[in-house]
């Protein structure tokens, strides 16, 4: 995988989560930006991370035996369909699945 510019600071360890232990998304800043100051650093870094992630789903697909879970959660009209779109843009997609998680009707409350 390539080297990591200085050009943010987005540390993932954080949020990778151990079989059988849980993430408390509270401990989290949603306004985190990663150091980032403006669109133009966000698309550069995205433009980085997007190859990496790449790259990592080549190894993930050979190995077998892992898998990565990424969550988008946000009010509705918050952007999730494009960061979806544009973080997703490197890699192959048929290693990837993309569900909808949306609030129960009535009939599903039943």
């Amino acid at each position: 995988m390539s080297e990591k510019s200085e050009s943010h600071a987005f540390e993932a360890g954080r949020f990778i989560v151990e079989p059988g232990k849980k993430l408390d998304l509270s401990k989290h800043d949603p306004g985190n930006t990663a150091g980032l100051d403006n669109k133009k650093q966000g698309k550069g870094a995205l433009g980085e991370d997007v190859s990496e992630l790449a790259d990592a789903q080549e190894l993930l697909w050979a190995n077998g035996k892992r898998s990565v879970l990424i969550m988008f959660q946000a009010l509705d009209a918050a952007g999730k369909d494009g960061s979806i779109k544009h973080v997703m843009s490197g890699v192959n997609p048929q290693g990837v699945d993309v569900s909808a998680f949306k609030a129960p009707n009535s009939e599903e409350l039943k």
